[in-house]
């Protein structure tokens, strides 16, 4: 029987954009933390809404590939023209960048603006068209359902689509409710679709601002979580012990259930990521 930390399982981190060249070196240091102790199979860079951050992302791309290691831009189709996406996408070719996170993108104040593709899938089925095999396509998933959708069904239809027009394999967006987990893939057992799907981790290091991503997002924080939580507001040191404790749990109980992998969403920090890493593997 394979463990649950097996070579097989595809372990990767998330970082934003720095605004600054110090948060540009920061990110550097926690990236080479991140190389020494978990050596993550990718680093995914995220994308401002309506494609407000693309030359930071670009940035960050090019930076975090100076000593060799893989990189897969988020790509959004919000805001942007069908010419501008095949620009961005060919300087991704050029820069060697062979994996892409695919989504719709956030809705910025004001409206969309310009764009020729409305849902992920359409941007997903461009890609193929412009590159065919070349990149490795990720997309998102919602296992509690995206805070958009109008039912259940219509959500996993949306992700039906997504992996039908080319996608390889999926991220989650962050749950703290392992049977929400569950419940997805099963439906996505259910409905044919062969494809990873890796769970998104949210290290808990902040309560106020973890509840009002969480309630903007539609991830549920269960309540005896949220009141614990609540609880240590003051105490940030048993904050972020119990909330590594939650997480390192979660992890464990989804590779156990046969998950094919976890993608942290570091906010640009190592510590707690390593931390719930060295607990996994204790």
């Amino acid at each position: 029987m394979n463990s649950p930390m097996d070579d097989a399982k595809i372990f990767s981190c998330e970082f934003f954009p720095p605004q600054t060249e110090a948060g540009m070196e920061k990110l550097l240091i926690v990236r080479n933390e991140l190389d020494e102790n978990m050596h993550p199979a990718f680093y995914s860079v995220t994308f401002g809404a309506g494609g407000t951050n693309r030359d930071r992302t670009l940035d960050a791309v090019d930076r975090l590939r100076e000593d060799n290691a893989s990189v897969a831009p988020h790509i959004s189709c919000i805001g942007s023209t069908r010419d501008q996406l095949k620009e961005l996408i060919e300087r991704y070719i050029d820069r060697g960048v062979n994996r892409l996170v695919t989504l719709r993108g956030d809705i910025p104040e004001g409206g969309p603006g310009a764009n020729d593709f409305n849902h992920a899938n359409e941007l997903v089925a461009f890609i193929r068209e412009q590159t065919g095999d070349h990149f490795h396509i990720e997309v998102a998933a919602y296992p509690e359902y995206h805070p958009e959708s109008a039912t259940p069904e219509s959500d996993f239809q949306y992700f039906k689509r997504k992996i039908e027009s080319g996608a390889d394999s999926a991220i989650t967006q962050y749950f703290y409710n392992i049977d929400a987990y569950l419940r997805f893939i099963e439906n996505c057992q259910k409905a044919n679709l062969d494809v990873p799907v890796v769970p998104g981790i949210m290290p808990i290091t902040n309560y106020k601002g973890l509840v009002r991503f969480s309630d903007n997002c539609g991830a549920e924080i269960p309540r005896w979580i949220r009141k614990q939580l609540e609880a240590y507001e003051d105490d940030i040191d048993s904050l972020i012990d119990f909330g590594t404790d939650v997480v390192t749990s979660l992890c464990s109980r989804l590779l156990e259930s046969g998950a094919p992998g976890l993608h942290f969403y570091t906010l640009n920090q190592s510590q707690v990521t390593l931390e719930i890493w060295r607990r996994l593997n204790s």
